[in-house]
């Protein structure tokens, strides 16, 4: 970010032992680094908010692509050729097989109870 180079620290060093002197130099250092980690800490936190603010404002962008895309489709098929599948007719449908079992065997053949046991065997205790 700065590009900071090996001889500006090594001159940034020597400056700063003769000006803060050797004996003070430890505890200005720790204070460098306290404002240092301050600084990262502000920055990290600012950058999570930027992203933040970054992902909704793609997800309003979908949202509104959603909308958009749901809207056009509904104008292509108005609701009156659209039917919803009646309950029973799919699931048997979806389910049933040639030469399996028809869905009223089927129930007749488990316990409302307790599901997925057919009648007359107890439940494992």
């Amino acid at each position: 970010m700065f590009d900071i180079g090996a001889t500006e620290l090594l001159v940034i060093a020597i400056v700063a032992i003769i000006v803060i002197g050797p004996k003070d130099m430890p505890l200005a250092l720790r204070t460098a680094g306290r404002w240092i980690g301050k600084i990262r800490r502000v920055s990290a936190h600012f950058r999570t908010g930027i992203d933040a603010m970054v992902r909704e404002a793609e997800m309003e962008d979908m949202e509104m692509q959603w909308r958009d895309q749901n809207a056009r489709i509904m104008a292509q098929h108005p609701q009156q050729e659209m039917q919803p599948l009646e309950e029973g007719a799919a699931s048997a449908e979806s389910r049933s097989e040639p030469g399996d079992a028809s869905e009223d065997s089927l129930k007749s053949d488990t316990n409302d109870d307790q599901p997925g046991l057919p009648l007359g065997k107890p439940p494992a205790g």
